[in-house]
């Protein structure tokens, strides 16, 4: 599977997810990164003016669905995110 790049220039992405609570959410996808023979998407929360990223894995279902998991383990969340920050870090600007 191929990346797409994330330029400026981009339109944006969102997807809507429904939470645990049955509520959808939208997010605005930034990239799908690859971890450990896994997938993970990388989001932002749409339509707000947060910095918060998201990371969610990749679970495929069948041929064409996938369900999206919460990541728990924070050496996994900071590698994706390191993983992330370094594929971007000549068009983004991260806080530390």
């Amino acid at each position: 599977m191929e990346n797409e790049n994330l330029l400026p220039e981009e339109e944006e992405t969102i997807l809507t997810l429904t939470d645990e609570n049955g509520q959808d959410v939208d997010f605005e996808y930034l990239d799908c990164l690859e971890y450990q023979g896994k997938e993970y998407l990388v989001l932002m929360p749409a339509g707000e003016d947060s910095t918060e990223i998201v990371i969610l894995e990749v679970e495929p279902v069948d041929e064409e669905n996938e369900n999206y998991l919460a990541v728990e383990d924070d050496a996994i969340l900071d590698a994706v995110y390191g993983i992330f920050k370094e594929k971007y870090k000549d068009i983004l600007t991260f806080e530390e």
